[in-house]
């Protein structure tokens, strides 16, 4: 394993598509498949569903590979990390787009040569590349701006059934690759304020489970921006999620949020039971908090960016206001 260098300066390419689209007609994206396995057909609408927007796609080389000792991940950890770091590394890829969640990501991190992936981490235009995906891809994203310092978006997935099913979702992650970031809006119509406040941030964090299995390690480090911390997750029972939430508690990473986000906890029980939870944890931190967001794995879930700046207003009584720049 080669040692982590992370990137000196992470302002300047963590602004890039504030004001830029991150991806244009006659970009090149590939498609990897970091986590669980995919099949064929999902492949095969992903990259018409990319096309369509007018990008050159093209596939990580064991994007079908399935671990044969755990059939839950597709292909072996050196397979996915191979195609990982052979997609952010090639001169001529502008972004990685990860095909699907499930479980995997995490356990590439620690293989991977984060000085040989940093001297990549710019496209030819000199912008940074980017990363998309969501839940288990929580890692990745985790890693990428702790190591590169680069953006990425929190987003629905192209391999995944609820990207096919959902309009809202093809229209709502096509606005974010195709166009610039600065000034859009973020909360969900289900959206609520539960603290009031107003602050300053940087978007941080993902799935709750991935970012409580990450405690500990290097990625999960203090930050000394103030980080918007964005929590979701899902299947999770409501004792599970307290474990999780007093993991999170315990090691500091709440205490050190200036607002929390709450997305989606589809299937995570009663939802009174999961808001009553988050207010117990959350409610005394003195700092602003907003319950479904929309992010995360909701039917109609939204998109947002990670590792850049942005503006969370909470007003007594509403309306929630979550802005990117």
């Amino acid at each position: 394993m080669m040692p982590s260098a992370t990137v000196a300066s992470t302002a300047r390419p963590a602004r890039a598509y504030l004001d830029s689209a991150p991806l244009s007609p006659g970009d090149v994206v590939t498609l990897v498949a970091p986590s669980g396995p995919t099949n064929e057909q999902s492949i095969e609408w992903a990259v018409g569903y990319l096309e369509g927007l007018g990008l050159k796609v093209r596939l990580g080389a064991n994007i079908l590979a399935r671990d044969p000792r755990a059939r839950y991940m597709g292909g072996s950890d050196d397979q996915r990390r191979a195609d990982l770091v052979a997609a952010w590394t090639d001169p001529g890829t502008d972004a990685v787009v990860c095909a699907r969640g499930g479980y995997g990501a995490m356990r590439l991190i620690d293989g991977i040569d984060w000085q040989q992936m940093a001297a990549a981490a710019r496209r030819r235009d000199g912008r940074p590349k980017l990363l998309t995906g969501s839940s288990d891809i929580t890692a990745l994203h985790e890693a990428f701006r702790c190591h590169l310092g680069v953006p990425s978006l929190f987003c629905p997935m192209p391999g995944n059934d609820v990207f096919k099913d959902s309009a809202l979702i093809q229209d709502d992650v096509t606005r974010w690759l195709t166009q610039p970031w600065r000034g859009r809006r973020i909360a969900g119509p289900r959206a609520e304020v539960m603290v009031p406040g107003s602050v300053h941030g940087w978007f941080r964090g993902g799935n709750l489970s991935l970012l409580a299995a990450g405690i500990g390690a290097r990625e999960a480090a203090p930050s000394a921006q103030l980080e918007i911390l964005l929590l979701e997750d899902v299947g999770e029972e409501v004792y599970r999620l307290d474990n999780l939430m007093i993991q999170m508690a315990r090691s500091g990473r709440l205490a050190g949020a200036a607002a929390v986000l709450l997305g989606s906890w589809r299937d995570c029980g009663d939802p009174h039971q999961v808001r009553a939870l988050m207010t117990e944890y959350l409610s005394g931190l003195g700092v602003p908090v907003a319950w479904e967001v929309g992010f995360g794995h909701d039917r109609d879930a939204r998109s947002i960016p990670l590792n850049v700046p942005g503006v969370v207003d909470l007003p007594e009584g509403g309306p929630v206001t979550v802005r990117v720049g």
